[in-house]
């Protein structure tokens, strides 16, 4: 299983980013899939999932109403639409596919079995 996170860069304070999520070796509609960011020093986070059919979805508050997540299963990719980013929103971002179809809340990093390398948001001011 292969996860390759893509879309990651510098983006001006209040400015947007959209991650894309490839996964591939896996039958995607199976699984749920969630984003994690961690910056340094900090513990890795849960930030958004989505259940295999794209029907229930998970944002962290301090994402809420400014992040979107969604998936395409036939182009087995998860789409993480990230608006009005903060400072605090830099971090380093990482996809990881879920052990089953649907996750719990809040989302944790051991609920989730294949990961990418991540992808950088840096957030200017």
């Amino acid at each position: 299983v292969q996860v390759v996170e893509s879309g990651g860069g510098l983006v001006q304070l209040g400015g947007s980013l959209r991650l894309a999520c490839t996964i591939s070796g896996l039958t995607l509609n199976g699984h749920a899939v969630g984003w994690f960011r961690q910056a340094p020093g900090n513990e890795r986070e849960g930030v958004s999932a989505i259940s295999w059919n794209g029907r229930t979805t998970y944002y962290a508050d301090s994402v809420k109403g400014r992040f979107t997540i969604s998936r395409d299963n036939a182009k087995n990719t998860v789409y993480l639409q990230m608006n009005r980013l903060q400072p605090e929103d830099a971090a380093m971002y990482y996809c990881a596919a879920h052990s089953g179809a649907y996750y719990a809340s809040p989302i944790t990093p051991s609920d989730f079995l294949y990961w990418g390398q991540g992808t950088q948001v840096t957030v200017s001011s």
